[in-house]
């Protein structure tokens, strides 16, 4: 046996262990974090949801990489008192089904969530995004303006131009070959190392909740499958976006915008301040805090939706 049949054998045992322990923090993940809703079918696969309270309805979609859980650490509750509140895992994430090859531009996610709505006969529902679901939400108000009541963003991607994070360079894959290799061998391995660099770019400057990975959900992200999913939709994110912020300067519904002056992730000087600038129609808040607001800040969310809503 030469060095180079060696190496190749060495190789794939580095591999095939590396899948091994993948799969083992998949189980783990998925036995800590079981799925809270229930279950529907649209055109990608089966799709967890919660829905609770009853009212005016309330659609919330979560970021890029994130799920249900994202709301779940008081703003649900909060906002259920009156409302009916439907918060799904997108296609691809959490606990939700989508087939690899489903188109992930904000567009198409968009065309998935008013499926949603139909299957589940939300009528005119206030749409409240986060992050990457800020521009699911404005591309479902360019599609479908008539089938809402409004929108309340929070930290929202609202525009293509800022360069993005160093953070996202592992999902910044091209190849879907080397993507699907990536996310059962080194995606969940690098996660776990990188985790403090990760929670401090997400959460500062303020601090992580105590029940981010549990309640909030986050140990799910390190699941092989839901890497894969973060990643395409990460390569698609702006595609598209031009023509969905061009769109919002007609919008005509009653919208707002939620930041964190220390946001790290999407400068609020670009997705807040200058975007509605140029649209004097959508509101913009300021407060002192961190990207993710919705489960940092689950008051002083609830109470910027509830204004929203009540200008609705």
């Amino acid at each position: 046996m030469n060095v180079i049949e060696i190496a190749g054998i060495v190789a794939v045992l580095c591999l095939a262990a590396l899948g091994l322990y993948s799969l083992l923090w998949k189980r783990r993940a998925e036995a800590l974090v079981p799925p809270r809703g229930q279950f529907t079918t649209l055109s990608t696969g089966r799709l967890h949801y919660v829905e609770r309270g009853t009212g005016p309805a309330i659609l919330m979609l979560h970021g890029l990489g994130g799920q249900l859980g994202n709301f779940d650490l008081g703003l649900i509750d909060a906002l259920a008192r009156d409302h009916r509140v439907i918060v799904p895992d997108r296609p691809g994430m959490g606990w939700s089904e989508r087939p690899r090859k489903d188109p992930a531009a904000p567009a198409d996610n968009a065309a998935r969530m008013l499926e949603l709505m139909e299957v589940l006969g939300l009528e005119k529902p206030l749409v409240v995004g986060h992050s990457l679901g800020g521009a699911i939400a404005l591309a479902m108000a360019a599609a479908a303006p008539e089938r809402l009541r409004g929108l309340a963003l929070l930290s929202p991607l609202t525009t293509p131009g800022q360069p993005p994070s160093p953070m996202f360079e592992p999902l910044d894959i091209r190849s879907d070959l080397l993507r699907r290799l990536y996310s059962w061998t080194l995606a969940t391995p690098g996660a776990l190392r990188a985790t403090p660099q990760i929670l401090a770019a997400l959460y500062g400057p303020e601090a992580p909740p105590a029940e981010a990975a549990l309640r909030g959900g986050a140990l799910l992200g390190l699941r092989p499958g839901h890497f894969y999913h973060t990643s395409r939709e990460y390569r698609a994110s702006t595609t598209g976006l031009t023509e969905i912020a061009e769109a919002s300067r007609r919008l005509t519904l009653p919208a707002g915008i939620l930041f964190g002056t220390g946001d790290l992730i999407l400068e609020a000087r670009v997705h807040g301040t200058a975007f509605c600038a140029e649209r004097p129609g959508i509101t913009l808040q300021m407060v002192p805090g961190g990207h993710m607001l919705p489960m940092t800040q689950p008051e002083t969310c609830a109470a910027f939706i509830r204004g929203i809503g009540a200008a609705a």
